[in-house]
Parts: structure tokens; C-alpha cells; sequence
């Protein structure tokens, strides 16, 4: 008799499904080497450009698929594929290298893409990291091809299933028969993969992130796939399956609820409006953020054109990409970051030397106001695509107000520039600083004095303030969103944005915690920005409570000194109010 036993990874997409295990892999077999002879190497070349074109074709072919099927933003997921299989490095990388080694193109083709997902692995960010499943998806289509083996898909499935996996590349889940996937359970992953976006774009249940668990399943093993919390269980007992049973009931009239206020605005039950946006990191995001309720991007990282490449962006690239998201949302706002390169976004190009502490080093507004070529070329693209759009800009890392003033009077001679040569541009856009040190959370009355909004970054904000790094696990349980220090700053930054007639958000994950949501509402936050998913959940919780309680309820926690009972009460104050969505939180 199996025995139920429960994995955990990380919840990419909500929902809870339950099925039976199908075990998903791509056997690609050994890697054939042999030698070749010297005037043996255009041939071999030739066979390796045949295998290009044809992988071209089918990624192509399957990038059509996805924008009839699931939309244009996802379809453009498989952009990136395309732009690695034309990269003419690359192909005069394996030309260079056969003639060198004469080795058959398997083996050198192997070698230098590579070398491609080493660079990518050595990046400390989550979202460069997971590219490599997409590099590796284009890896094994072209040796796929150079065997003439026929591709295994998942639209071969016999039956409903769950589908576990090492990995799942964009492309796998995008052939699939809906219909026959109940959810998707991986090995790898994080949650800015492709295969989760995708699997959130089709609002299939997902955990990633599970290690080895893909080697501790059978076929045809009974699984429970929780997307909410991150959890497998396997082999459930009658008891757990009726209690999932119950909670897929609640969820799906929970969602109901929420797709019918999704259109609606976030207005708590007595009349107070607050803002609600959504945190983007690559265009493919727009549509998500539209379909979830978001009333504009509160937070575009551009730190993505920077990186994968050997050169720097160009001026026309940039104003391209920040165009695209501009028109893309219009009419309502983008907030475009400026680049916040260096720290643990290391781009070797940009000669950013070896720190010992990057987190407190040359990054962000720091490196822009001493590489001013870099950083004004970024801003007259932003200049010029603010015509296209409802744009606002944002100072990353600020930390006194003498860095906002350097970096408006750049601004400024950017704008002349673009005056002189007879470049359009709107003069009418909001600037802003990101409030994620403390010094300045704490001279937020002065700064407030040189933009027109703050956003409060709290992901750094707890980080620099409690001095914890939230990814060593040794002390991640020091990393409290709920501690007095870090709710004092945000209320005294709220404070001083209002006693100077600006607005303030929040883009830090602190802002999509539905417990937290309502005390920083309390608080007075005007807007709050989230991942896309993220939306109608801090929009249900809005529009659940009224504005007065809310005060009441921030103002009474103020009061707490301990960051566990503060949160605490949050939690408790949830349930009462949302039942379903705390059970959802886990």
C-alpha cells in the first residue's frame, strides 16, 4: 500500500489539480563524436546550417501556434529562440571550431552553446538564469534535427494527466493538448521561467522547483498538484483527496468572484481609490497584466536589454523596446525604471569591477551618474518613446537627494539634445525615486521635494534595513516584511510624499501579500504594484474592507513591537474578512 508523502517547490501558478502522474522526458540520447577530415568541414557546416533552418521553421511554426491559440504577447516567448538560432556569433563560433578540432558538428555546436548556458548560470538574477531552459530547449531541437529524430511532444498524451518533468521548455508546453494537461510539476524552475508564464497564461496549476522529485514519481502514480503553496502530494489519503476536493470548490467560486471584479476599480467599501498596477520584466508580461485587472506597469525593469549580449544596447534598440510597452499599455501608465546594473546584475561588458560587497556597491543611480554615456543613452530612448505613451521614469537605489538632482540635470541635457537635433518628446511625464534605502526613506521630506512620486522598494528596503540577505538561508527567517523598523519607514515615506503633494506606491513583493495589502492601505499607500497574477487577489481585498477600519487597524499595529505578532494579526484580519483567500495564502 504507497504512502502519501508531500514535495515542496514553488507555487508559479494557482490552482490545485488532481490527476495522475505522467512522466514527461527528452531522450536525447549519447552525444555521437568522431573525427572528420579537414575537407570534411564545409559538409559537416552545411548539415549544421540544414538543422538550423529547420529548427527555425519549427520554432516559427510553433510561435504562430501560441499567438492564435493563447495570445501574441506569450507567442513572443519564443522571440529569444529565434534571436540564439540566427546569431551569426554562434554559427561562426561552430565554423571556427571545426575547422580547429575536426570533430563532427554534434560535439562543437554542443560546446559552444554551452558556453551560452554557463554565462547565463554565473548570473546571480533568477530571470537570466532561467533562460537557459530556453537555450537548452534550442540545443535539443538542433541536435534533434542534425539525427533526423522525430521530436517527442506532449500532444501525445493518451489521457488526462499531471505532467512531471526535470524541466519543460516553452516550447513542450505550448504543443500540448490543453485539454489533456491537468497541471505541471518540474524538477527546475523559477518564477519568472517561460514555462511558468506560460502555464499562468493558461491558467493551469504549476510547482517548480522540486529538485529531484521527477526521479521519486512512477507513471500512473496519484498526485495533487497545489500551485497555491508550492506542495505534491503523493499517493493522497481518501482524507487529503476530499479535503483538496473542498478547497478546488471554494477556489473556483472564489475565482469567479474574482473575474467578475476584474474590471472593476480597487475601492474600499467606503469610497477610498488605490491604484493597482503590475511589475514587468519582459514585454511577453502585457498581456498577463491586462487580463488580471492591472491599471497600468508600476514597475519595468530594463536591466533585460542590458543583458545576454556582447554590446551594449543601442540608442534606436532601446527607444524600440520601451516604445513597444508604451503603445502597448496606452493610455495607461508605464513606470520604466532606469537600468539597476551591478550588485548581483553583473554585465561583463559594462567593466564593472569584482566587489566584495556588490549589494552596497557601484549599481543602480551610482553607476549611471559616473558612466553618463550609458546612462544618458537610455534616457533620451525613454525621451523619445514618451510620445508614444503614458510614461513616467524612475530613479533606481536613490540614497540622498543630491543623486535625484544629478540625475535630473542629465535628464535635462538629454532633453536639450533632443531639442537641438529636433527629436519629439513629451515634456509632460512624471519623475519619480525608488525609496529602498534607508537614508532615503528617512529624507523622503527632502527628496520629495525634486520628483513627482515615490515607489517603495521593499524587497531592499528590509534587506538594507535589518541587514539580512534574503537568499542565505541561514538568516532568511531574520528577513521580516512585518518588523517595526521596516512598517516606521514606509509610514514616515507615505507621510512625507502627502505633506508634499505626492503620490506614493509600492512595488516590492511586501505590496502582493494580501494580509499586508490592507495595513498598507491603512497606511495611505495610493498605489500598489504586483506581479500580474497578484492583482485581482489585493483588488478582492480593496474592495473587501473600508478605508476607516483599515486606518484603525494600520494604526493599532503601529503600536506592536514584534514583527511575528504584527503579522500575525494581519493574517487573523485576513481570514476574517477573506476566509478563501487565506486559505489560498497557505
Amino acid at each position: 500500500m504507497p504512502t502519501e508523502r508531500s514535495h515542496y517547490g514553488i507555487g508559479v501558478s494557482p490552482g490545485v489539480a488532481i490527476g495522475v502522474a505522467h512522466l514527461f522526458r527528452q531522450e536525447m540520447g549519447t552525444l555521437p563524436q568522431r573525427p572528420i577530415k579537414a575537407e570534411q568541414v564545409e559538409a559537416e557546416y552545411a548539415r549544421f546550417r540544414e538543422a538550423l533552418g529547420l529548427s527555425r521553421e519549427q520554432i516559427v511554426s510553433v510561435r504562430e501556434r501560441v499567438g492564435r491559440e493563447i495570445g501574441e504577447e506569450q507567442a513572443k516567448i519564443f522571440d529569444f529562440q529565434i534571436h540564439i538560432i540566427n546569431d551569426s556569433h554562434l554559427a561562426a563560433e561552430v565554423k571556427e571550431a571545426l575547422g580547429r578540432r575536426l570533430l563532427n558538428v554534434e560535439v562543437v555546436f554542443t560546446e559552444a552553446i554551452e558556453r551560452y548556458i554557463q554565462l547565463l548560470s554565473d548570473i546571480d538574477d533568477e530571470l537570466f538564469r532561467e533562460r537557459r531552459t530556453d537555450i537548452r530547449d534550442v540545443r535539443d531541437r538542433i541536435l534533434t534535427n542534425l539525427a533526423q529524430r522525430r521530436p517527442r511532444t506532449m500532444g501525445e498524451l493518451p489521457f488526462a494527466s499531471v505532467i512531471v518533468a526535470h524541466d519543460i521548455a516553452p516550447s513542450d508546453a505550448a504543443m500540448m493538448e490543453r485539454g489533456k494537461v491537468l497541471a505541471f510539476a518540474t524538477d527546475m524552475g523559477g518564477r519568472t521561467s517561460h514555462t511558468a508564464i506560460m502555464a499562468s497564461s493558461m491558467g493551469i496549476p504549476a510547482v517548480v522547483g522540486l529538485h529531484d522529485m521527477s526521479v521519486k514519481i512512477q507513471d500512473g502514480e496519484q498526485l495533487i498538484v497545489d500551485g497555491n503553496r508550492g506542495i505534491v502530494v503523493v499517493n493522497p489519503v481518501e482524507e487529503t483527496v476530499q479535503r483538496y476536493n473542498r478547497e478546488i470548490f471554494r477556489i473556483k467560486a472564489f475565482e469567479e468572484e474574482l473575474v467578475e471584479i476584474r474590471e472593476q476599480p480597487a475601492v474600499t467599501t467606503d469610497g477610498h481609490r488605490v491604484v493597482l498596477s503590475a511589475n514587468i520584466e519582459v514585454p511577453e508580461e502585457i498581456a498577463s497584466a491586462r487580463a488580471n485587472g492591472a491599471e497600468g506597469i508600476g514597475l519595468y525593469r530594463t536591466e533585460f536589454l542590458y543583458m545576454s549580449r556582447d554590446e551594449l544596447p543601442t540608442e534606436e534598440e532601446q527607444f524600440e523596446a520601451y516604445k513597444a510597452i508604451l503603445e502597448g499599455l496606452k493610455p495607461d501608465p508605464v513606470i520604466i525604471r532606469t537600468f539597476d546594473l551591478g550588485g548581483d546584475k553583473f554585465v561583463s561588458h559594462l567593466d564593472i569591477p569584482f566587489e566584495l560587497n556588490p549589494f552596497l556597491g557601484w549599481r543602480a543611480i551610482r553607476f549611471c551618474l559616473e558612466r553618463v554615456d550609458i546612462f544618458k543613452t537610455q534616457l533620451r530612448a525613454i525621451l523619445r518613446a514618451s510620445v508614444h505613451g503614458n510614461l513616467k521614469l524612475m530613479y533606481p537605489m536613490i540614497s540622498s537627494v543630491d543623486e535625484v538632482v544629478s540625475a535630473n540635470a542629465i535628464l535635462d541635457e538629454a532633453k536639450e539634445e533632443l531639442l537641438r537635433e529636433g527629436v519629439p518628446f513629451s515634456e509632460r511625464f512624471e519623475i519619480g525615486a525608488m525609496i529602498e534605502v534607508p537614508s532615503a526613506a528617512v529624507t523622503a521630506d527632502i527628496i520629495a521635494g525634486e520628483v513627482d512620486f515615490f515607489s517603495i522598494g521593499t524587497n531592499d528596503l528590509i534587506q538594507y534595513t535589518l541587514a539580512v540577505e534574503r537568499t542565505n538561508d541561514r538568516i532568511a527567517h531574520l528577513y521580516k516584511p512585518c518588523h517595526p523598523g521596516v512598517l516606521r519607514l514606509i509610514k514616515m515615506t507615505i507621510d512625507a510624499a502627502h505633506a508634499n503633494d505626492i503620490w506614493v506606491g509600492m512595488c516590492g513583493e511586501m505590496a502582493a501579500d494580501p494580509s499586508i495589502a490592507m495595513v498598507l492601505v491603512g497606511m495611505g499607500i495610493d498605489e500598489l504594484s504586483t506581479s500580474a497574477i497578484a492583482v485581482p487577489k489585493i483588488k478582492k481585498v480593496i474592495r473587501s474592507i473600508s478605508y476607516a477600519e483599515a486606518v484603525d487597524f494600520a494604526r493599532e499595529l503601529l503600536k506592536y513591537h514584534r514583527a511575528d505578532r504584527i503579522q500575525e494579526m494581519a493574517s487573523e484580519r485576513l481570514r476574517s474578512i477573506l476566509p478563501a483567500l487565506y486559505e489560498q495564502q497557505g
